[in-house]
Parts: structure tokens; C-alpha cells; sequence
């Protein structure tokens, strides 16, 4: 395992019993006391992640908001300071570099999150369309962990170590300079499972004793450490998109059921052109959750069919611990999308029956009755 990256928290995964594999190149866990009961922590009491391997890169300086705005989907100018947006940023071809998050402390401060397995080419996309705005970028990457704490339970446990009121972080929401168990962090109300929790930066070095202190902290209150095996299923639960399944630079975001996240009446940016086009003509294809009626359970990539012909693929399929059934999401044609719609899912070689159903498979538990100081 030498020639993959570690994070900060390596040791703590191999302390807490980790089966690491290779993660876009780095050793994370899979599982740590299994997928099930650790899906089941975070849906009923809370869960603790390792997330050290995202990306965070800087944008500042005096046009640092005019950049921002051009290279996302999303309007930034529904935001407040110290508010967190969830956004896209595309190619001219519509199709998708990376969904991410923009932390926005200033408007000549603002922090894009983006994933793992693409820092690398989100950060030379970024470069590459700078043009003339007044910008100064800054891949912090390796210089930053994050742990999330998910679950009913989450706000109960890291109370017990923060210095600030977390009831006065409202929902897509952060602060910085909190203290948390000695360690000076950002810490936001985000997350990637559909229950309430938060996302905690921090430098390297305050990484695993944190990590300790929450997970003591949450003794009482059923805490697990997750790996990426449950944080999978719950996110596909909850209906939210993994970059290189629901989205990639083949799909775009109204392809992907994402249009919300793409503001058409904004000025400008990348992509406009063709989603405004898309729009406009109507998809062709689009995204759709399914529930199977036969044996078998669905995997990324496998084809759909219908009426005697392929007609599109699985984006990602699992038994869902919380529904107990093998359900899924495809890319699928659009004649075929309408809810009720019987499909076919080749699982190995033989074609097993299997139906349209909405994509909300999971009620998303946010807490939104926070206080927000402004």
C-alpha cells in the first residue's frame, strides 16, 4: 500500500480496525465493523468519516465572486457571508467537470470543495478559464482534513466539544474559527448522507486527536467510524449524485435531474449555451430511480432494456439497508422514465424484471430550524 496516498487519519483507520482498500488512489476503509451497521449508526444515531481526501482550493482577491459565479451553475449571489452553496461546474459542452461545494466567507474570499478523484483536473480547469479576472488560486489540498459527523445524534456530540453554539449553524451554513476538542476548525452544517450533521476542516496535525475526541464523545450515543461502503449507500439513498456515475462529462446536470442546481436566468456561465438549448428541445435521457421485482441486484454499468432493446444503464445500484430492497438509479431514455414504467435490468447474463419508481427513495432528515446569526 505504499505507492497510495494516505490521510491524516491513516493510523486511525488501521487503529479502529479498517479494511482499506484503494480509493482514486488513496487507503481509505471500506468498512470498519460492516456496511449494514454502519449505514444503520448514521440513519439512527451518528457516524464519523474520514473525508480527508476531497479537495479544497482558495479563490481570492478582488474579483474573486465574479470568477466563481462564471465557472459555476449556481447563482452565488443568493449568498451571505459564511453560507455554503451546493453547485456544478461545466464543460462548454454542458457535460459536467465536478459538482462541489463554495463556502463564501467574503465576496474576495470563497472556498470551492470538490471531489477526490478530480483535484487535480478541477484545479487546471480553474486555471485555465482565470482569463482576466483578478483572482489568486490555491490548492490547499494536502494541507486540510475533514471529518463529517452524521446522523441524529451528530449536533449532541460535537456540542460536547465546540465552543460555540452549533444550533446557531443553520443548514448549508458554516463558521470558522470554532473550537473543537482544542483544534481551531471551519465548521459547516453540510453533508453527504441525508441526515443532519456537520463538516469539520482542520489542519493536519489536529486530525487524529479530534477524530478521538468524537469518537469518545459519541460513545454513549452509539457513534460508529463509517467507511466509504455505507457512505456510498447512504448518499444513493438519499438520492444525492457521485461524480463518475450520476455525473461525468457525458452527462449534464438536467440529464442527471440536477436542474435546480443550474440557474438558466443567470448572465453567464460555461455551459449555458447548450443546457439553455437542452431545455429548450427537451432531454432525450435522463436519470430515474428503479425498484427491482426480480432476483438480483443491480451494479453501476449494467444495461437496461425494454421492449426487446437497450435503452440505458445503471448509474448505481445496491440493496438499500434502510428499505430493505434492490433498488437503483439508470440513465435511461426518456420515453421510458415515466414512474410505473416496466424495465429490464441485465444482471449477469439474464434480463430480471424490474420498475420505474421516484428517485426519493430516503426522506432526507436536514435540520432547517436552526438559528442563523447573520
Amino acid at each position: 500500500m505504499a505507492e497510495l496516498k494516505k490521510t491524516s487519519l491513516y493510523e486511525a483507520h488501521e487503529r479502529y480496525g479498517g479494511n482499506i482498500v484503494d480509493f482514486a488512489g488513496w487507503a481509505l476503509s471500506v468498512e470498519f465493523e460492516g456496511l449494514t451497521e454502519e449505514h444503520e449508526a448514521v440513519r439512527k444515531a451518528a457516524g464519523l468519516f474520514d473525508v480527508s481526501h476531497m479537495g479544497e482550493v482558495e479563490v481570492k482577491g478582488s474579483q474573486a465572486f465574479d470568477f466563481v459565479q462564471n465557472l459555476i451553475t449556481n447563482d452565488a449571489s443568493v449568498l451571505e457571508d459564511n453560507q455554503v452553496l451546493y453547485t456544478l461546474m461545466c464543460y462548454p459542452h454542458g457535460g459536467v467537470v465536478d459538482d462541489l461545494l463554495v463556502y463564501k466567507f467574503a465576496k474576495d474570499d470563497i472556498l470551492l470543495v470538490i471531489n477526490a478523484s478530480n483535484i487535480e483536473k478541477d484545479y487546471e480547469w480553474m486555471k485555465k478559464n482565470i482569463g482576466d479576472y483578478d483572482v489568486k488560486l490555491t490548492n490547499v489540498s494536502d494541507n486540510v482534513s475533514q471529518i463529517a459527523l452524521q446522523g441524529p445524534a451528530a449536533q449532541k456530540i460535537l456540542q460536547k466539544l465546540a465552543d460555540t453554539d452549533l444550533s446557531d449553524i443553520g443548514f448549508f451554513r458554516c463558521k470558522r474559527d470554532v473550537n473543537v476538542g482544542g483544534a481551531k476548525c471551519l465548521v459547516s452544517r453540510t453533508g453527504y448522507t441525508g441526515e443532519d450533521g456537520f463538516e469539520i476542516y482542520l489542519e493536519n496535525g489536529d486530525a487524529t486527536a479530534v477524530w478521538d475526541k468524537v469518537m469518545e464523545a459519541g460513545k454513549e450515543h452509539g457513534i460508529k467510524p463509517v467507511g466509504l461502503g455505507a457512505r456510498d449507500t447512504l448518499r444513493f439513498e438519499a438520492a444525492l449524485p457521485l461524480y463518475g456515475n450520476e455525473l461525468s462529462e457525458d452527462i449534464t446536470p438536467l440529464e442527471a435531474g440536477l436542474g435546480f442546481f443550474v440557474k438558466l436566468d443567470k448572465p453567464n456561465f460555461i455551459g449555458k449555451e447548450v443546457l439553455v438549448k437542452q431545455k429548450q428541445e427537451g432531454l432525450k435521457r435522463k436519470i430515474v430511480g428503479f425498484e427491482m421485482e426480480g432476483k438480483g441486484i443491480p451494479r453501476h454499468g449494467y444495461d437496461v432494456f425494454a421492449d426487446g432493446k437497450q435503452i440505458g444503464f445503471v448509474t448505481t445500484g445496491y440493496y438499500s439497508p434502510s428499505l430493505k430492497k434492490n433498488i437503483g438509479l439508470a440513465m435511461v431514455d426518456i420515453e421510458y422514465s415515466t414512474l410505473e414504467t416496466p424495465i429490464e435490468i441485465k444482471v449477469r447474463k439474464r434480463n430480471v424484471k424490474a420498475r420505474v419508481i421516484s428517485k426519493k427513495f430516503y426522506t432526507k432528515n436536514y435540520n432547517k430550524n436552526t438559528k442563523t446569526k447573520k
